[in-house]
């Protein structure tokens, strides 16, 4: 997939210049030299994995609406959805999902220090396996307090 022996990422994880032009094996995540989609006979840069089209807001002011997030992030891309948190231990996030990923890093770049209501935005890209970490030692714990109490260990 990749010529003369270059990994996408150097040791150091800085980014490797990839040229690619086999369209079949293109890569969502490969922009060109001038920050478009890659075309044939171009040098392409592939993106960290961590990047995708999902990112987390954090320290939002909590009466912001729906409405307010779109005019927001919708200056950097097109929007699939906004899900702004409402309850007590998500208030002040959101997750915001473009329809593309050049969209989202764009956006992520710009927004992140963004001063909304006198409170600076921290936006990150949504990782999954960290989101779930917590509630998976939760049910271990959960688990494990179940075994003691089944077999009457008190420690």
């Amino acid at each position: 997939m990749y010529r003369a022996g270059l990994r996408p990422f150097s040791a150091q994880g800085k980014v490797n210049q990839i040229p690619m032009n086999d369209p079949e094996t293109a890569d969502p995540r490969i922009v060109d030299c001038y920050g478009g989609r890659a075309g044939l006979g171009k040098v392409r840069v592939r993106l960290p994995p961590e990047i995708n089209r999902i990112l987390y807001v954090r320290n939002l002011p909590y009466k912001i609406t729906g409405e307010e997030m779109y005019d927001i992030f919708g200056k950097y891309g097109a929007i699939r959805q906004i899900r702004v948190g409402n309850t007590p231990e998500t208030r002040g996030t959101a997750f915001v999902v473009f329809e593309d990923i050049f969209d989202a890093k764009n956006a992520c770049d710009h927004l992140s220090g963004f001063n909304v209501c006198n409170r600076y935005l921290v936006v990150l890209y949504y990782q999954a396996n960290k989101a779930f970490k917590k509630t998976d030692i939760e049910k271990k714990q959960e688990e494990i307090d179940k075994m003691k109490s089944k077999y009457g260990i008190n420690t």
